[in-house]
């Protein structure tokens, strides 16, 4: 398949498209889903069978999932598509009825409010929009037009260039220039390359990556295709937890189109070049969202972190060179082919280029997925597109970054989120999640919250990580039960540092900076659980706070 033959499908599947007057989309993302989504698309199937001028479509994630299920209708005589929220199978009839006239206000849910307008969509273009389980809904959504044209247009050379030149850093956390990662891996001198998506995604609070897989799952494997391409890789690997059955369903389905298509496998394009994907799923384990612990797990070991160097851009999976992203890293590089490495630089900041997409959570008016250009204040996110604290209850902290994150007061909400201002403060960019809590958290115990999360999840392999989780863990409790005293809360202090600082892997290096975080900040809440101080418990605990 060449870009004309990609351009005379697309052009097809447009037509079929806009022969239609009216088009229905219901959200089928796991959190509509959840909420009653599957019998709203039954019953507008049933009530508009026999209908040639109504094309209903199941798509992903529209963004509020707090509003679902959502169903979107757009009409030639409409020039903006009108979006329901909160739409239950009884009020099909009457949204069938309305197509091409007077919409249905009681269901209606207003799009030009910053939730919607605030955003800059990219990894998030086609969310909402196409069908995830349609390869032909991609393509004519410009879709596999960024690999073709690297394959055919342009040397792996020029691939990494455009890369370089975006200011692409990883999405996963740690922040690395993508550009400088694909660059090592290229230059290693290898008969074998691998590519491998990291899709373990495991904070709590936080569904970015699975929202992408289930929408547009063709857009990750676009990208991993030119990475591979790029770095000279011909075999990759989706690492993705079990716990996500709709992601894996549908990106199983697209890994057989892409196939089907000749745009995955063999030769593709009728190029040399060929590039083969195969899904591994994990169980679950939050460690193996460590880059070397995820590669024992894909080699069949257990999921374990190993020193480095080397670095799996040197020796990787089976002791090859490995380039390893998240999901939303591999997911710009598609746009970035397409519109160029300068475009995308020109969004954003200095240190943080492009745009960044966050699950918000807790306690906000607005639970969803939302993707903003880098540089955005925490403000702006917290108070205008989430719509601020329910129930007239006054804004606390918000956690970025999950269990590896810090908890930020109300004196950084104008802070500008970038990488480098963020880890300044006390905390980090992190994969994208962000939960915010109100007056009624108790910060004592979201520490104790997350501290158990990292010693639950801790492999074990450490001896700072396995023990000294445990016992800070234990130093939490303490304090949060009014049965601490000043030498705990000094030895807390101790440890947070001392595992921060001879931790082997991340998880154990950044799982004190919830502690270190509400300490900095609300320091007088563990005060006042101190024994002989204790204060009643206030409001719900953490856990209550990240449901």
């Amino acid at each position: 398949m060449n870009l004309d033959d990609l351009e005379e499908l697309a052009s097809e599947v447009r037509a079929a498209g806009d022969s239609c007057p009216h088009c229905v989309r219901v959200c089928m993302a796991a959190s509509c889903q959840s909420s009653g989504a599957s019998p709203v698309l039954a019953r507008l199937t049933e009530q508009l069978a026999g209908r040639d001028d109504v094309r209903v479509k199941s798509v992903g994630c529209m963004g509020l999932c707090s509003a679902g299920p959502l169903v979107e209708v757009q009409s030639r005589e409409q020039a903006e598509p009108v979006l329901y929220e909160s739409v239950a199978p009884e009020d099909a009839a009457e949204i069938v009825e309305s197509l091409g006239g007077e919409p249905v206000q009681r269901l209606r849910c207003p799009t030009d409010v910053p939730f919607f307008a605030r955003q800059q969509k990219i990894v998030l273009e086609n969310s909402g929009v196409i069908d995830p389980e349609d390869i032909n809904d991609y393509i004519a959504a410009d879709g596999y037009r960024a690999l073709v044209t690297a394959l055919t247009e342009m040397r792996p050379a020029e691939v990494l260039r455009e890369i370089e030149i975006s200011g692409l850093r990883g999405r996963g956390g740690g922040g690395y220039p993508a550009g400088l990662k694909w660059s090592t891996v290229a230059k290693m001198p290898a008969d074998q390359k691998y590519v491998i998506c990291n899709a373990d995604e495991g904070d709590p609070g936080a569904f970015m990556d699975r929202a992408v897989l289930e929408s547009d799952p063709h857009r990750v494997l676009e990208g991993m295709a030119i990475a591979a391409y790029a770095v000279g890789a011909s075999k990759g690997y989706i690492y993705i937890r079990a716990e996500y059955p709709l992601a894996i369903e549908r990106l199983k389905a697209a890994i057989r189109q892409a196939v089907r298509k000749g745009l995955l496998g063999a030769s593709i394009c009728e190029t040399q070049f060929s590039f083969e994907l195969e899904l591994r799923l994990g169980a679950g384990a939050f460690v193996c969202g460590e880059e070397t612990a995820l590669m024992g797990s894909v080699e069949g070991e257990r999921g374990q972190p190993s020193p480095r160097p080397p670095y799996p851009a040197e020796s990787g999976l089976w002791g090859y060179p490995t380039l390893i992203n998240n999901v939303e890293t591999l997911a710009n590089v598609p746009a970035i082919i397409r519109r160029g490495g300068a475009w995308f630089a020109g969004i954003g900041t200095d240190k943080s280029k492009g745009t960044k997409v966050f699950a918000l959570a807790g306690r906000i008016e607005n639970t969803g997925l939302i993707e903003v250009a880098m540089g955005i204040t925490l403000r702006e996110i917290v108070e205008a597109i989430g719509g601020g604290v329910p129930d007239g209850r006054k804004f606390k902290a918000v956690q970025t970054g999950g269990p590896s994150g810090g908890c930020l007061p109300e004196q950084f909400l104008d802070l500008p989120v970038e990488y480098d201002t963020l880890r300044e403060a006390g905390s980090i960019m992190g994969s994208g999640g962000m939960i915010v809590m109100d007056e009624t958290s108790s910060m004592v115990e979201v520490a104790r919250y997350f501290m158990e999360f990292c010693m639950t999840e801790s492999c074990g392999k450490c001896v700072p990580c396995r023990v000294g989780t445990h016992e800070m863990h234990g130093l939490l409790d303490k304090i949060a039960k009014g049965r601490g005293t000043q030498d705990d809360l000094a030895l807390l202090e101790e440890l947070c540092e001392v595992v921060q600082m001879t931790s082997l892997c991340g998880l154990g290096q950044t799982a004190p900076n919830p502690v270190l975080s509400t300490l900095r900040y609300f320091r007088h809440e563990y005060e006042e659980r101190l024994a002989g101080n204790a204060a009643p418990a206030h409001g719900p605990a953490a856990k209550e706070a990240t449901a």
